[in-house]
């Protein structure tokens, strides 16, 4: 029984020594001390902003003209197929197949003897229908002869007039001209043929200058005009210097693509008509830069553009247009010229981050990047 009294009065001086610890809120505070411990050398520690290392270089800029490749055939500046002009047969030939001609060159004569008889019936008729009217009105002037008669003779000899004139274009298509100067390219006729009027004859070429045709896209035309200049590469590997002399003003409704005329001097005409050629075109110059392929970026939009950093180290992102792609990279134009083009680092940096530059030459990015 006394042992149990002695246990009970320790386990009620516990209780009271509890209560008391409780009621002092001590236990409370154990956590927050040992927080406020290990919290302290956090702050003091706080890490600093860590900044990428970029490489940028310096753009420089160029006056760039776009060059256009186009594919195209040579052509005959003018190019006709002489016809007969009336039937009959063949008397004389006035020039081989591969001669040279001068405008109003005969061509072709068809025999008509028949018709110059005719012209010559004609003349005499007019010159005596002009004989009488001058006697007529001679006599109309002395009172000898009526009114009515003397206009009877001036509707005869206007006739006549008529009639020779009718004689005289029958005997022209006779012949056939050269309507320009230029290559006989071939004679379909030989002499003491019969022809009939509309018969092809002979094929006419005028080769200088010589035409180059091409095709130019939709997306092109407007860097090419009239009176530009442009370089062709024949097929034979001749290289000469042309002038733009004609551009459509309306697309192929199947190509959508617009026909160009470029002209070559060929005085000696050792250029013939349809030889491939290759048509070198420039559009104007634009101020642009030739940057690495590698550091295109595309932005949250979807635009084109470059990676750039400014003198405060801040990265942004400049849109910028493709003008064309070269042995050198890609030549671009809206590059800004107040700040460097990131070269190396572009794609693990945002607009708007602080980065560590280290500036390059165009040399050594081009060898780094290699």
């Amino acid at each position: 029984m006394k042992y149990f009294t002695t246990h009970r009065m320790t386990a009620i001086v516990v209780l009271i020594v509890a209560a008391a610890w409780v009621l002092t809120g001590k236990f409370s505070s154990v956590g927050s001390e040992a927080a406020a411990q290990d919290e302290a050398p956090a702050a003091a520690e706080a890490p600093a902003v860590v900044r990428r290392t970029v490489a940028a270089v310096a753009p420089i800029y160029t006056q760039y003209a776009r060059e256009i490749r186009l594919s195209g055939v040579t052509e005959a500046d003018k190019q006709a197929v002489l016809a007969a002009r009336s039937s009959g047969i063949v008397a004389k030939l006035g020039a081989q197949q591969g001669q040279d001609v001068s405008s109003d060159t005969l061509i072709l004569q068809l025999e008509g003897d028949e018709v110059i008889a005719g012209v010559e019936t004609a003349k005499a008729a007019l010159a005596q229908a002009k004989e009488k009217l001058s006697i007529g009105e001679t006599l109309f002037k002395k009172g000898s002869l009526a009114e009515f008669e003397l206009t009877s003779r001036r509707a005869a000899a206007s006739a006549a007039e008529g009639a020779l004139a009718q004689a005289e274009a029958a005997l022209d298509r006779l012949q056939l001209k050269a309507p320009f100067a230029g290559t006989v390219d071939s004679v379909a006729v030989e002499i003491g043929e019969s022809v009939q009027s509309g018969a092809p004859i002979a094929t006419l070429l005028a080769l200088d200058p010589i035409v180059i045709k091409a095709e130019v896209s939709e997306r092109d035309v407007g860097f090419v005009s009239t009176g530009s200049r442009a370089m062709v590469r024949l097929v034979n590997g001749v290289e000469m210097e042309g002038i733009i002399r004609h551009v459509a003003m309306q697309a192929s409704p199947v190509t959508r693509t617009f026909a160009v005329e470029v002209a070559l001097p060929n005085a000696d005409r050792k250029i013939p008509s349809g030889m491939t050629a290759e048509v070198r075109l420039y559009a104007d110059k634009q101020e642009a830069v030739f940057v690495p392929r590698s550091i295109i970026t595309i932005s949250d939009t979807g635009d084109l553009g470059l990676r750039v950093v400014g003198g405060d180290n801040i990265a942004d992102f400049a849109k910028v247009s493709i003008l064309d792609d070269g042995e050198q990279g890609l030549v671009v134009t809206g590059v800004p010229k107040d700040k460097l083009v990131i070269v190396a680092g572009q794609d693990l940096v945002s607009n708007g981050d602080l980065v560590e530059v280290k500036e390059m030459t165009v040399a050594e990015a081009a060898k780094a990047l290699k």
